[in-house]
């Protein structure tokens, strides 16, 4: 057990690359909610951990998985996108979506080998 909490550590650890920027780029927001990402320090810093996590994890995942991921991200945009530019909603999106792929990340150690 102690085996796949280090490996799960690692993953999460490469996965984290915090950044000054958004995984969009602010100066062609037009959206309400691009908008107030780009505006909002904790906001970006969601944004690129959501980015970064959904990235990393990606590339790891089989082809049905994958296409599922991209379906997930896909309607999870259109729900950010919902919350316009109010900050707690967005904040709630980012909050649910980095747990979700934090936990694929935890079905990857599972499944192993490491």
């Amino acid at each position: 057990m102690i085996g796949k909490t280090l490996c799960l550590t690692i993953l999460l650890l490469l996965a984290w690359q915090p950044s000054e920027a958004t995984s969009f780029d602010c100066s062609k927001a037009e959206a309400p909610d691009e908008k107030a990402i780009c505006a909002d320090h904790q906001l970006n810093d969601g944004d690129v951990e959501m980015a970064v996590l959904y990235t990393q994890l990606k590339p790891l995942l089989g082809m049905g998985a994958r296409g599922d991921m991209e379906d997930e991200q896909a309607a999870w945009l259109k729900r950010r996108a919902g919350c316009g530019a109010d900050k707690t909603c967005l904040m709630k999106a980012y909050d649910e979506r980095v747990q979700q792929l934090r936990r694929g990340f935890e079905a990857l150690v599972k499944r192993g080998p490491f």
